[in-house]
Order: structure tokens, then sequence, then C-alpha cells
């Protein structure tokens, strides 16, 4: 934080925040007199400001990590899984499941587990399109709130089943 000891500032009086006053003068002068901040607040200032700007960029990070999940489509140990298999997203939040192992894969949602009104063809793939290579992704927001059901058709029958919860 640095200290001035002393200012002096001039302001027109043509600006409207003042008054005019009886002189017929056409600035005002004003000094403005602060103590000296001791050296060390400088430099417990500039610590205390670079944890605010690490604090900030964490908090960036984490809210724009927020709002994205990530879902695997098959386990690291080649179990035929999401991972994770149960969870909950914000209306709106992106969902990107992303090929890991076991694959071929693909996400389709259950028609009779889903919030009344939804399409599945909207937002399930197609049941014969299907991701065949390790990092592919098919992504999807969900915007109506209630409970989905998703399944790998490949695997539906091994229990690649999952579940989201839209609040």
């Amino acid at each position: 934080m640095a200290a001035i000891t002393s200012a002096a500032v001039t302001i027109p009086s043509s600006f409207t925040g003042l008054k005019a006053s009886a002189s017929s003068s056409k600035a005002a002068t004003s000094v403005v007199a602060t103590r000296a901040a001791p050296k060390f607040s400088v430099k417990a200032s500039l610590k205390d400001f670079g944890v605010a700007v690490a604090a900030t960029a964490a908090s960036a990070m984490l809210a724009s990590n927020a709002l994205a999940v990530d879902v695997k489509l098959g386990g690291d140990d080649g179990s035929l899984s999401f991972l994770p298999g149960e969870f909950e997203v914000a209306s709106g939040e992106k969902i990107t499941f992303i090929n890991n192992a076991g694959f071929p894969h693909n996400v389709v949602f259950d028609d009779d587990n889903v919030p009344a009104g939804v399409d599945v063809s909207k937002i399930s793939m197609d049941e014969e399109a299907l991701l065949n290579a390790k990092g592919e992704t098919y992504s999807v927001s969900l915007t109506e709130k209630g409970t989905y059901t998703f399944y790998c058709s490949p695997h539906q029958g091994a229990g690649m089943v999952g579940k989201v919860t839209v609040k």
C-alpha cells in the first residue's frame, strides 16, 4: 500500500459535483495529507495481494469445473461400468462421457426412467452409434429436473448402467 505524504489537487469549478463559490477563481485547490505507512505494511500488503490472487485463481478454476462433469465409460481395471455410476448435476450442467476401457460404448437414456416430457432421442446417442477408441467423447446437458437412468447398449446386460439426478 503506497502512502502519500501530501498532495495538491486542482478541481475545475466547472465540475458539476462542486457548488459555485463567491470567489471568481476558476479552480479550487485542496491539500490532502496522510500518514506515511510503515515499510513492513507494504511487504505485508504485497504478500496479501499474492494470496488473494492465488485464491481468486483457484476459485475461478473450481467454478469452471463446477459446470462440467466427466464420466468414464469403462473402469481403469477394464470393468464394464460408468464412473461415477451415480451423480448429481445442476440443470444445464454439461456431462461429458469419455471412452476409457472395455469399448465400444455408447450412452442411451432409458425412456421409462427420465422426467416426464423429456425426449430421450434428443439426449441419447443412437443405439447403433458407438465410441470405438479411447478418449472419444459424448456430451449432453440436461435441463429438466429429476432423475435419469442411462445405459451402454452393448453392455447393459453386463450391468453397465448409471443414474444422474438433475437439481
